[in-house]
């Protein structure tokens, strides 16, 4: 694979690359790049986790070293309780390989890093209050304010978390920090200010946040009913789904489409399969698509029912929540220490 078609794999499906051009020197002149992605350790892992999953995937193809942050005081520092984050993380450390696996990306290639491992050494603290000192209120409130919950009186804990993931980019050695949307600020925060201690700016990659099940709100940890948990069962999804928002012929706020761009279409295009939207004979009967772009087309001409498409995404979100519900089997005991309420 050459510098433009590694180029091109990454871009697929990201929103913003800052800056492209240094991605591009990265890619011609080191062999190894490495990236990381982080995620909290706060309420129970949803299916938009596939969407960032899928992203790294695609770097690993283009010969990129995957590192996974499993931010445990990330955590803490935003909403989840002391008492119950080593049991979190413990969740966490099972399911993430899981949903690596159920796309089929390469373990071999992909690195999970616990963040108190690091975070808590003399060194990483030091580097911290050091931030603090260049970094003013305002600054730190605008950088968190789409990631943390504020609030009208923000907690302490939440102003240190864009200091955190800035200095983790230098801790974990990568040339290049993946994240949703929704980390625009920290990103560029990070870009900004981690030169001010005498190191490097990182290549920052912003994917799309998917739309949940609900209208007019992303797929979110903390809103129960925007998302499909990776520990729905089959006859959950298949409710869900039933009653998701999937207007018809539209495009924009559609969870559903983007699941399909995002996840399902990404894993059917690279392993040379066709998306089948399954339906009776007299509605038509099956429809077959190669590409996102043909199927989108075809939705939005309103050649597609919304009802059509809604059953075969749930049954292709069956599928890859069986890898990961194999993986959790027997493990009640430590979701339930994990999430006492289950609704998290």
């Amino acid at each position: 694979m050459d510098v433009e078609q590694k180029l091109a794999l990454i871009k697929r499906n990201t929103q913003e690359i800052i800056t492209e051009e240094e991605l591009k020197k990265l890619l011609a002149t080191k062999k190894k790049p490495v990236v990381y992605l982080g995620t909290s350790i706060t309420g129970t892992p949803h299916i938009g986790y596939f969407v960032w999953a899928t992203k790294m995937a695609d770097f690993i193809r283009a010969g990129f070293e995957v590192k996974v942050l499993l931010a445990d005081i990330h955590g803490a520092l935003d909403k989840t309780p002391w008492p119950l984050l080593e049991k979190r993380y413990e969740y966490y450390s099972l399911c993430i390989p899981a949903l690596f696996e159920a796309i089929g990306a390469d373990l071999s290639k992909l690195k999970i890093i616990k963040g108190s491992d690091f975070q808590l050494k003399k060194e990483y603290v030091f580097d911290v209050l050091k931030l603090s000192t260049f970094t003013g209120v305002h600054d730190a409130t605008k950088a968190a304010s789409e990631v943390v919950k504020m609030g009208d009186n923000p907690k302490l804990s939440g102003l240190l978390y864009p200091l955190m993931q800035s200095i983790d980019e230098e801790y974990l050695g990568v040339d290049v920090q993946f994240g949703g949307n929704d980390q625009r600020k920290i990103l560029v925060f990070a870009r900004e200010m981690l030169p001010k201690i005498g190191y490097k700016p990182r290549i920052e990659i912003l994917t799309p946040l998917i739309p949940g099940l609900t209208p007019g709100g992303k797929m979110s940890s903390s809103e129960k009913n925007s998302k499909i948990d990776l520990l729905d069962d089959e006859k959950t999804v298949n409710n869900k789904l039933n009653s998701a928002f999937c207007e018809p012929g539209k495009v924009e706020g559609n969870g559903v489409l983007a699941f399909c761009k995002h996840v399902i279409m990404v894993h059917k295009s690279d392993n040379a399969k066709e998306f089948v939207i399954e339906r009776p004979e007299k509605f038509g009967g099956n429809a077959a698509y190669k590409t996102y772009e043909q199927f989108e087309k075809d939705y939005t001409a309103g050649k597609i029912h919304p009802m059509d498409l809604k059953k075969t995404v749930a049954k292709e979100i069956n599928k890859l929540l069986d890898t990961i519900r194999s993986k959790v089997k027997g493990k009640e005991k430590l979701i339930k220490e994990a999430y006492p309420d289950h609704n998290a």
